[in-house]
């Protein structure tokens, strides 16, 4: 069966579908009612989510959206990293994962109480990022990252080779299966030979054909812009009702855990879908 364990918590296959509560300390980042940037407010938000059901929280100090110019330097995003991690591991008895790709924000994250690198790149931004992971024994999400060359081909064919990639420099830096996630990459993969809102949807349709690399399945829909797309909704406060479709459909394809923005409407929309999807199974 295809489980992990992440700071923890089991998830994978057999298991309740786990839902990672996603905030952000930078206000670059593309969803503003994700955004906090001050203590009390950091807090409360991780409290709610924690709450809520969330089993980890994962915290952003540089967008990754691809469509934006966010860049930051390395030293303000460690800064950024290491106060957020610090505040929410001291306060809160819940797990806490960076959104992160370079070694030195990284480093400062996990030396705040970070137990979990959610790495965009799929390691393959910094080659220093897959070695400190295996030796702090960080469990890490590779996300399947389309880095400088335009994806071509079909969808779910290249996520796939993306992601073994990623998984072979896991595995070459030590890092064991069992701390080991794998992300589609929804919302990353623009200029491809298909339209970046079709190339989420068949990704998110052949989902099941990623359960093949034999790890967990962690999905990003949260708010992202297909949804947008499909539901001519541009503006990503308005986006909660598609990403709940979203969600609900991600559950169905065999995702193991669901990062989002509102954990309180996830973990619901989450606990119907898996227990359709268990109907089935036992059919």
């Amino acid at each position: 069966m295809n489980r992990a364990i992440v700071a923890g918590v089991s998830v994978g296959d057999g298991l309740d579908v786990a839902v990672v509560g996603a905030l952000n300390v930078s206000p670059e980042s593309f969803y503003s009612g994700s955004v906090v940037v001050d203590a009390d407010r950091l807090l409360q938000a991780g409290e709610a989510m924690a709450r809520a059901g969330a089993a980890w929280l994962d915290v952003g100090a540089m967008s990754t959206a691809p469509y934006l110019e966010a860049w930051i330097p390395e030293a303000q995003e460690a800064d950024r990293l290491h106060w957020a991690v610090g505040l929410l591991t001291t306060k809160l008895d819940l797990p806490v994962s960076a959104d992160v790709s370079r070694a030195g924000p990284a480093r400062a994250a996990l030396a705040a109480g970070a137990r979990i690198i959610n790495d965009v790149t799929g390691l393959a931004g910094d080659p220093v990022l897959a070695h400190l992971a295996a030796e702090s024994g960080a469990a890490v999400v590779l996300m399947a990252a389309p880095g400088t060359a335009a994806p071509a081909g079909d969808p779910v064919a290249t996520v796939r080779s993306m992601l073994e990639r990623s998984l072979a420099l896991a595995h070459a830096a030590g890092i064991p299966d069992e701390r080991i996630l794998v992300d589609p990459g929804i919302g990353f993969f623009r200029g491809a030979g298909v339209t970046w809102p079709e190339w989420d949807l068949r990704v998110l349709a052949g989902l099941p054909a990623l359960r093949a690399l034999g790890r967990p399945l962690f999905v990003g829909v949260s708010r992202k812009s297909f949804i947008g797309a499909v539901a001519g909704v541009a503006d990503p406060t308005e986006r909660l009702p598609g990403t709940l479709a979203a969600t609900a459909a991600a559950v169905l394809g065999g995702a193991h855990v669901l990062r989002a923005h509102d954990v309180a409407e996830t973990v619901q929309a989450v606990r119907v879908a898996q227990a359709i999807r268990r109907a089935a199974e036992s059919r």
